[in-house]
């Protein structure tokens, strides 16, 4: 990130439960996991802007929506702010299966979930696998995030968007199943101030599959000299509403 992003001073932290971070006393809740960026965000940035993927998009809204004096602007890659019920069969599904990391039937579960989340970048599959279950480890972060998403069935995030006064940026993937184009609009129509970005050729990794269009993304909405520069990538569709 820092290599693709040279002109301003990053962070990156790993969700409790995942890679470096211990879980601690996990009580799969979106709540407690925002708690955790708002207590970062506290103890070594000060007030940032906020850049989350997926889980951690919603996240870093619901973080926003609290602490608006510590989320200064906010930028959410393939994220939902609420899920359906075939979403919680889903997240059930793999809490169950990630009783035991070790165990084939949750590596292939997760490999099976990568190649549903690629568009392009399939050659890499076998990789992002092996990174993934790197970080998943012993599976407790991840049970706790599943049990967080699968949660916003009865409890959506959509409701405290209207309450998040500064500029949100959502990027979505052209090809993304897991976090779909409707996911993407109903943030979009709750926020008052928000522009939409689409990253094509991509699935949900969307990194993964086109590096360079996110990466431009991501250059344009946190470098401020860029993000009024009227030659956007053609790679791109973006649309503002204020």
């Amino acid at each position: 990130m820092q290599a693709a992003l040279p002109d301003i001073h990053t962070f990156a932290y790993d969700l409790r439960g995942h890679a470096s971070t211990t879980l601690g006393t996990g009580n799969g809740s979106l709540e407690q996991l925002g708690r955790d960026l708002i207590g970062f965000l506290e103890q070594v940035t000060g007030p940032a802007t906020v850049v989350g993927f997926s889980l951690g998009g919603t996240i870093a809204l619901w973080a926003a929506a609290e602490r608006p004096d510590l989320v200064l602007r906010s930028v959410v890659l393939g994220t939902s702010s609420l899920v359906g019920r075939s979403a919680v069969q889903f997240y059930g599904n793999r809490i169950s299966l990630a009783q035991d990391t070790a165990a084939p039937e949750f590596r292939e579960a997760i490999r099976a979930d990568t190649a549903a989340a690629l568009h392009s970048a399939s050659a890499s599959l076998d990789e992002i696998t092996a990174d993934r279950l790197a970080a998943i480890g012993d599976g407790g972060g991840y049970i706790n995030a599943s049990r967080a998403m699968a949660a916003l069935n009865e409890y959506p995030l959509t409701p405290r968007l209207a309450g998040i006064s500064h500029h949100v940026d959502v990027v979505g993937a052209a090809h993304d199943a897991f976090c779909p184009a409707k996911a993407a609009q109903i943030i979009v129509e709750a926020l008052p101030d928000v522009t939409y970005w689409e990253i094509p050729d991509a699935g949900h990794l969307m990194s993964a599959d086109n590096p360079a269009a996110v990466i431009g993304v991501l250059r344009q909405t946190l470098i401020p000299d860029l993000s009024s520069d009227p030659e956007r990538s053609p790679a791109l569709t973006f649309e503002e509403k204020k």
